[in-house]
């Protein structure tokens, strides 16, 4: 057994990381220090620790560790095992928006420019992100138009060129009409554009359509010009400050009592290409410098688009181990500055503005979905927990439900629940409907602080009338069964059993609603008990038609695993003596059931390990 208390003074006084574990042995925090010795045990010290802190500690089984030479290789274990286990105490980077970047191949002989989603380290260089995708693939087409690089996707050499050459939009690298030289002054040429490098391209543009002028070769020069004054055109539309930085990325932070918002800027060469924001809401409690070092070490790990510079508010305890961690992933110095004052302060307080911002509209966006649903379900009070619950089945078989959340205007994937169905034969999802939530219902009855959370004060039943009164029913069961147990209580006297069956009456005064779909199974409206349809706005029938077509996924795809599952079985998996990798094993060799069938007993004890007893086993078994 792990004794706490024991495994500290064993702890070395050197750099390392340590890993909490719960007793489910699952990581729930990864953490670097200097000193193991000195870093761990304030963990279990009686001193002010945060809730978070505390909440993390009393959940904390065993600890094991590891030790490192030093800080900076401390810091890159810490990151790996948290990208890696994703621990729930550790600042992790949970939102799944995904920005465009331009990417540029640039180990290609001849480089094409396109789009992507996903940062790889390939080693092609990417710019961006692009807050709004619109301007990355406006800028895209401007490249597109105003250079002759390829439009192909997939580049390979030919004997003719396609009708891009013929209409002038390339330059035909694949017959051989360009040098790989000539073709890598253009890239070269967009590369700086894209880093806005505008000054040095726009006086090399200027000195070859003078050149071109004096050579009376006039087409090109005006095919220069124009390029000189697109690029001219595109740079005034980028540029928002004066910062006087090529490449730098800025962190803003802002707190409120509910979340927390990280805004990050990324500029090149004077100029904003985009920006990104991240939340954070179960980190409130924690200590600012901690979060945005916890950030940092996610953001940039595995990410090739790594600044030169990282501007932010507060210097962090860990600045230098971060430095020389991002300086080796660069190959060059990469540097966390604080600014106090001047341009580069006000642009750190730019981002914490904006930070700020984003923060206050999405909570002001989820306190006005609150409030209509309020209004339009008529409740006292607003609805912070909704759920809602979808059935799944093929003409009866493999029947499974799904139950997902809407927790205060947000849906919470992670509180979402399968069910497979135990008491209903053939295919009555109404009935499924009922025994679903009557199941669901008694374990929040049972114990609040389970698995399932406390009781939701609505749900929208997806489907009409029928569903309406398939949950009105499972409410009225778990009611009944309740109100029976208290009356039959012998240890209560009558005004307890009153108070009781009080209580109960109001946990389960749930609401209930049909989600109704129009012809593009899009939710057209919320409908009542009594067939009447709510009035609701846009931005909330987008919420529940998103909300309906989650649980639906949920379901659909809980479903197709058993099914699949269930596809996978054969007769070998009611043999003793056979588990899974001899099946793996047979079918390897043999192909198929019936072809195992077929095979005589020297060739069943050809395959590792069958022996002679178990392959008469097989034999005598699959006659």
């Amino acid at each position: 057994m792990f004794n706490i208390e024991e495994e500290l003074k064993k702890l070395p006084d050197k750099p390392g990381v340590y890993i909490m574990h719960d007793k489910d042995d699952k990581i729930i925090y990864v953490g670097k220090a200097i000193s193991l010795r000195k870093r761990v045990r304030q963990y279990f010290r009686k001193n002010n620790k945060t809730k978070r802190i505390e909440n993390m500690v009393s959940l904390i089984d065993h600890f094991e560790y590891i030790v490192v030479d030093n800080e900076a290789e401390a810091l890159i274990l810490e990151c790996n095992l948290i990208k890696k286990n994703r621990p729930k105490f550790n600042v992790l980077l949970k939102d799944d928006k995904t920005y465009p970047y331009i990417k540029i191949d640039v180990k290609s002989d001849f480089p094409n420019v396109v789009i992507t989603r996903r940062l790889i380290n390939d080693g092609s260089k990417y710019f961006g992100p692009y807050a709004n995708p619109g301007a990355a693939k406006e800028m895209v087409d401007f490249i597109k138009q105003k250079y002759k690089i390829r439009q192909c996707r997939n580049f390979k050499s030919t004997t003719r060129p396609c009708l891009n050459y013929h209409i002038k939009r390339c330059l035909a690298p694949c017959v051989g009409y360009i040098s790989k030289e000539e073709y890598r002054k253009q890239i070269d040429e967009i590369i700086s554009l894209l880093e806005g490098k505008i000054d040095k391209i726009l006086k090399e543009l200027q000195i070859e359509m003078e050149k071109a002028s004096k050579n009376l070769d006039f087409e090109k020069a005006a095919y220069l010009r124009d390029r000189k004054q697109a690029i001219e055109r595109v740079s005034e539309k980028q540029k928002v400050s004066n910062i006087s930085e090529n490449n730098i990325d800025v962190i803003g932070m802002y707190k409120s009592d509910i979340d927390v918002c990280i805004e990050i800027f990324f500029v090149r060469g004077s100029k904003m290409v985009g920006r990104e924001h991240y939340f954070f809401p179960e980190l409130k409690d924690m200590d600012n410098k901690e979060i945005i070092s916890g950030f940092i070490k996610q953001y940039y790990l595995d990410n090739p688009n790594i600044p030169s510079k990282i501007m932010l508010r507060e210097e962090l305890e860990d600045k230098e181990a971060i430095e020389n961690w991002l300086s080796t992933e660069l190959g060059k110095k990469v540097e966390l500055k604080s600014p106090k004052k001047g341009e580069k302060l006000r642009f750190v307080e730019m981002a914490e503005l904006n930070s700020k911002v984003t923060l206050e509209n999405k909570e002001k966006d989820k306190s006005e979905i609150l409030l209509e649903l309020k209004k339009v379900l008529n409740m006292n009070k607003i609805p912070r927990k909704i759920e809602t619950y979808d059935i799944s089945n093929i003409s009866g078989e493999h029947m499974v439900a799904a139950m997902c959340v809407l927790q205060d205007g947000v849906i919470k994937k992670n509180l979402s629940r399968r069910f497979r169905i135990k008491t209903v034969y053939g295919q009555d999802d109404p009935k499924c409907m009922e025994e679903v939530i009557t199941r669901r219902l008694r374990h929040s009855i049972e114990n609040e602080k389970g698995g399932f959370g406390e009781l939701p004060d609505a749900i929208f039943a997806d489907g009409g009338i029928t569903q309406i009164r398939a949950t009105k029913q499972a409410i009225e069961n778990v009611l009944k069964e309740n109100k029976e147990k208290i009356m039959q209580d012998n240890n209560l006297n009558e005004k307890d059993k009153n108070d009781k069956l009080k209580e109960i009456e109001n946990r389960l005064d749930i609401k209930v609603f049909g989600m109704v779909k129009n012809d593009k199974h899009q939710t057209r409206a919320l409908m009542d008990e009594n067939r009447k349809e709510l009035e609701i706005s846009e931005n909330l029938k987008n919420l529940i038609t998103k909300f309906q077509d989650t649980v639906h996924d949920t379901a659909i795809t809980y479903h197709r695993k058993l099914r699949d599952k269930e596809m996978t079985k054969s007769e070998l998996d009611d043999i003793k003596g056979i588990g899974k990798v001899k099946k793996q094993e047979l079918l390897k060799k043999f192909k198929s059931v019936e072809k195992i069938k077929q095979a005589s007993i020297e060739e069943l004890m050809q395959v590792k390990g069958i022996s002679e007893d178990l392959a008469k086993s097989i034999k005598e078994q699959m006659k």
